[in-house]
């Protein structure tokens, strides 16, 4: 029997891989001559790098980059091995950029830059990566992307000619772009950019309005920034640069969306289709009996983009049953069911606090998986 473990990780407990490693132990107790190909995965958000890194025996890059607020943070990317051949990066925006680096007594989009989201990026194309997989998400930023093109040496201007200051806010006064200074070798890297938003850059649905009010935007606050990003966008259109702003994600992680676009010549993807290719899933789970999944928790929500629908899709082109696994089920957990997947389980036995929840997830996850192949088993009679 071959059982293919597919996991998301379990947030603020375990990564895809621990999951993956409690769920094999839990199989292997009841049959332990099956065999099982573990598969760490995600859908882009928090955990990607690890996941990827995980999947394709990869290491990880540590660096001390500008945090939002201008300050010195500790961040890393991944670089894939295995069949990527060490030519491909995967870096979470929010390593660098992200809300948890502002206490929230300190959270102004206004002030908040993505120049170390741009440090990042720089020091893997130093490095001879060819290929940058971004996921957005989780930002303190509403600069459009600001910050990070600056960080690659592309030139926003005021009206004086000076460098234009960090910040949302301060997009209001840009005047010009210039290219022609950037990293010699952004031309030649590929970009794909995990996004799961399908915001523009301005309006009642854009950047400043959805997302700023999370990352510290009063009301006015949201007006100011949309209106520098509407002005920001103007600018990068008069440059020659394709205007973006009202194509689906612009919006993403502050505007970094349109950023990307415009300055990387990036692609925008959901993020669980560019993390199952590039882990090549569907070679990996073909022949399999049955494919395991999970996340931290399965709702509604799950269906929609998320790392257990995305191993589902595969797994269905190939008529594989999928079993989901989860910390526990939400509102709706049942779509899930009706989109296909064979059952679902949590794997909380009792009511508990939620720091023993947390730290019981992997002998809970055991315990589970272990339930879960003497079923099988029976089956098997």
């Amino acid at each position: 029997m071959k059982i293919v473990i597919a996991p998301d990780s379990f947030k603020e407990s375990l990564s895809a891989l621990d999951v993956a490693n409690a769920i094999e132990q839990g199989l292997t107790q009841v049959i332990p001559d099956c065999e099982i190909v573990k598969i760490p995965v995600a859908d882009g958000g928090e955990g990607t790098v690890q996941s990827m890194v995980d999947a394709t025996g990869g290491s990880i890059v540590n660096l001390e980059v500008m945090g939002p607020l201008g300050h010195k943070v500790k961040a890393h990317y991944g670089i894939l091995g295995q069949q990527a051949k060490n030519t491909i990066a995967v870096i979470e925006m929010a390593s660098a950029s992200g809300l948890h680096h502002v206490p929230r007594d300190q959270r102004n989009p206004l002030l908040t830059t993505s120049y170390g989201t741009g440090e990042l990026i720089c020091d893997a194309l130093n490095r001879g990566i060819k290929h940058i997989i971004l996921g957005l998400g989780g930002s303190a930023t509403n600069d459009g992307g600001a910050g990070m093109a600056q960080a690659l040496d592309i030139l926003l201007l005021d009206k004086q000619g000076k460098t234009l200051s960090a910040g949302g806010a301060a997009l209001s006064q840009l005047a010009s772009i210039d290219m022609s200074h950037a990293h010699p070798l952004l031309k030649e890297c590929t970009f794909e950019v995990a996004c799961d938003v399908d915001n523009p850059l301005c309006g009642e649905r854009g950047a400043s309005a959805i997302f700023g009010p999370q990352k510290g935007a009063t009301p006015e606050m949201v007006s100011t920034l949309d209106a520098a990003l509407s002005h920001y966008a103007d600018v990068i259109a008069q440059s020659g640069v394709t205007d973006h702003r009202n194509q689906a994600g612009a919006g993403a992680a502050g505007g970094m969306g349109l950023g990307v676009m415009a300055f990387l010549g990036a692609e925008l993807k959901p993020g669980v289709e560019i993390v199952m290719q590039t882990v090549g899933l569907a070679d990996k789970i073909r022949g399999a009996d049955l494919v395991i999944t999970g996340e931290g928790r399965i709702d509604g929500q799950t269906i929609f983009g998320k790392t257990p629908m995305g191993v589902l899709k595969q797994a269905q082109l190939q008529n594989i049953p999928t079993i989901g696994i989860a910390g526990c089920l939400g509102d709706n957990a049942n779509a899930v069911l009706e989109e296909g997947m064979a059952a679902i389980f949590p794997i909380i036995p009792h009511l508990s606090p939620l720091d023993d929840v947390l730290a019981n997830a992997k002998t809970n996850l055991t315990n589970t998986a272990r339930n879960i192949a003497a079923v099988l088993m029976l089956g098997q009679r």
